[in-house]
Formats: structure tokens, sequence, C-alpha cells
């Protein structure tokens, strides 16, 4: 005569800010845990995967030395369009 255990689900807000209390708020985690009455081993766990999908979605450093090039080649090829228009419309009236 085994009954099936159920779990607590809790909400991915409620996770959101149990999380904050430890890490913007300045609680330790089982301050934390014991006042939101949950286990302290499931606030570490909720800790550690807020900390990884925070990590992951970081650009990796090659990817951001690519970005800092892209957005100096389209400042460059910003500066090079108004100067080819400017010379444009001057020899557009010189022709004139």
């Amino acid at each position: 005569m085994s009954q099936k255990r159920s779990y607590k689900q809790y909400p991915p807000e409620f996770k959101e800010e149990a999380v904050s209390l430890v890490t913007e708020q300045g609680y330790s985690v089982p301050e934390a845990a014991k006042s939101l009455g949950i286990a302290t081993n499931l606030l570490y766990r909720w800790k550690e995967k807020q900390a990884q999908s925070t990590s992951e979605s970081k650009p990796a450093e090659t990817e951001l030395e690519e970005l800092k090039r892209l957005r100096q080649e389209v400042k460059t090829l910003r500066m090079e369009k108004e100067i080819l228009k400017k010379a444009s419309a001057f020899f557009a009236k010189e022709m004139k």
C-alpha cells in the first residue's frame, strides 16, 4: 500500500524572487529558504540553474570581437556613403 509521492510545483516567478533574495538582497541561502518555507537544497538548485542560464546567454569573446569589428565597419561605410552623397551633389551642381 504505497502511495505515490506528490511534489509541490512552484511558479517561475516565485523561484526568481527566491533566488533574488540571495543574490541581490544579501540573504544567505538557509535564511531565505527558511523564511520562504522551502528546502535549502531546493533553493541551491534554483540558484545554480539560474546562474547557468545567464552564463549561457552571454555572447562568447570571439562574438564580442566580431561585433565590435562589424560596428566599426558599419560606421566607416556610413561615413563613406555620406562623402559620396556630398560629392555627387557637388558634381551634379557643377554640370548644370
